[in-house]
């Protein structure tokens, strides 16, 4: 584990800690003694027939440790799988200048709106939002269990599949890049690393998925991560 940082609050966020870098954080292990989700299950008519029928399963990740003294508030997510012969994830990279999550990898959505019928509604409005996604492209499948952030965000990952003719527009404010990473890479456990570091005199631990396109890592971490973590133990159970 990487040398304390004692003089930060123990419930400071992690993206708030001064010249932290997630990437820089040691790798305890990797878990490729998992069994990775094969191709044939990350196929559309087999993710539509195990939200169809869920087994018997357990997330693995629920929560984070609490930062934020507010009420808690309701939020979904889009998990847009784009079909593609080789399905991918689409995801986005937060611009620098946000309050919260600058720069990190996320998926498209936000907090929910008293005009939203339910958390569907409420991801796919935020992806049409941050990135031109129109709700007419994305077909619902399913949903997983709720992942409560440190900022006290109750996210529903709302898992849709994606035309693949489908065309982005960016909300430059809030996104600075949309990418795709294969969904089996994100389902292999073999790419699944766990790192921890201790604040305050507390241990932290997280996941993290980093992707190499060509010269650029996409670091997957955090909640991003979390959530994929338990859509593998989903589609793995």
């Amino acid at each position: 584990m990487s040398p304390p940082i004692n003089p930060a609050p123990a419930d400071l966020p992690l993206s708030r800690l001064p010249n932290f870098d997630p990437r820089e954080v040691p790798v305890l292990g990797v878990d490729a003694h998992l069994p990775p989700v094969s191709a044939q299950a990350l196929q559309p008519q087999a993710l539509r027939a195990r939200f169809r029928a869920p087994p018997d399963w357990q997330p693995e990740l629920w929560t984070e440790r609490r930062f934020a003294d507010r009420a808690p508030a309701r939020a979904a997510v889009l998990v847009p799988i784009v079909v593609r012969e080789r399905p991918m994830v689409l995801l986005t990279e937060r611009t620098t200048h946000l309050s919260t999550h600058s720069g990190q990898v996320a998926f498209p959505g936000g907090k929910r709106d008293d005009t939203d019928t339910d958390e569907a509604h409420t991801a796919l409005r935020e992806a049409q939002e941050e990135i031109g996604l129109a709700p007419e492209l994305v077909e619902v499948v399913g949903q997983l269990p709720t992942y409560t952030t440190g900022s006290q965000f109750i996210i529903t990952p709302v898992v849709g599949l994606v035309d693949p003719w489908h065309r982005l527009t960016l909300n430059a404010f809030e996104v600075a890049d949309a990418f795709e990473v294969p969904l089996e890479f994100l389902m292999n456990p073999a790419h699944h690393r766990r790192h921890a570091i201790e604040v305050g005199g507390v241990r932290r631990e997280w996941i993290s998925m980093p992707y190499r396109e060509g010269e650029v890592e996409r670091f997957v971490w955090g909640a991003t991560a979390a959530m994929l973590r338990n859509f593998y133990r989903f589609l793995a159970a």
